[in-house]
């Protein structure tokens, strides 16, 4: 899969990558900083096809939430989890400051870590987390995480692995696969999610945002524009045959779209 080329050429200069405990940065350490928040239950290896199409032109971070990959260690907690996001940027970023990209739970936590941290965040970019999880909103939420609890480890790992081996080519299942499946860190992480009013945090934010949703995503899907227009300054995207994984099913136009965001907000500075 070829590097991603928008706006300029994908030639980097002073390209420096590094795997650490809690966060994998590649890319030019002077480029714009994107930091890709992963979804329940996997880990930052779920970015592998974003790193590799963007790393080129910007400073990427793929980070490990608490109760995930390598933090599997570790109790989930909003706080915590928009900490260590706040700290990859401080550590990795030239400027102080990144573009989040989240995915499903991922979003939910770029949306806290700008709540928390402003001064951290150039703007947003969410998919898959359009849906309030307060109130009704809330039973899917407890739904997963009851069965994430409950069924047992081995079966949950062995229906993961046959969900990505079936859903998507070797290039993308295989660094899922082997990142790992965290279902007790998944399940603290959408406890930890219920009740909070994530969209009226959103719409307080002067980062700009782009919520991105796949055409075929029942749940999420519907949300995206009433989540964009509540924003200060935000809009939708809807890609295309994807369904709830955007990045997965559609890396390329996903990544794309990234691009295209990370230059206008740098432009604008």
């Amino acid at each position: 899969m070829a590097p991603v080329a928008v706006g300029g050429s994908t030639a980097a200069r002073g390209t420096v990558g590094h795997t650490g405990r809690a966060w994998t940065a590649a890319g030019p350490e002077d480029a714009p900083a994107i930091v890709f928040i992963h979804g329940t239950r996997l880990s930052r290896a779920q970015w592998s096809a974003q790193m590799r199409l963007l790393a080129p032109r910007f400073r990427c971070i793929a980070v490990d939430l608490p109760g995930h990959g390598a933090l599997a260690d570790q109790t989930f907690a909003l706080e915590a989890a928009a900490d260590l996001v706040a700290a990859a940027i401080q550590a990795e970023a030239a400027s102080g400051r990144a573009i989040l990209v989240g995915l499903s739970l991922g979003g939910y936590v770029a949306i806290d870590t700008a709540h928390r941290h402003p001064e951290r965040v150039a703007g947003l970019v969410l998919s898959g987390c359009s849906a309030e999880p307060t109130g009704p909103g809330a039973l899917p939420f407890l739904a997963l995480a009851w069965v994430l609890e409950h069924v047992p480890l081995r079966p949950l790992t062995v229906a993961n692995r046959w969900y990505f081996r079936l859903r998507y080519p070797a290039r993308v299942a295989d660094p899922i696969i082997e990142g790992g499946f965290w279902a007790a860190g998944g399940a603290q992480a959408l406890r930890a999610l219920v009740a909070t009013r994530f969209l009226d945090r959103a719409a307080w934010l002067w980062t700009p945002v782009l919520v991105v949703n796949g055409a075929l995503d029942p749940v999420f899907g519907p949300g995206g524009a009433a989540l964009a227009s509540s924003c200060r300054s935000g809009r939708h995207a809807v890609v295309r045959r994807a369904m709830h994984l955007v990045p997965l099913d559609r890396p390329r136009a996903f990544s794309r779209l990234v691009a295209r965001f990370a230059d206008e907000v740098e432009r604008s500075r």
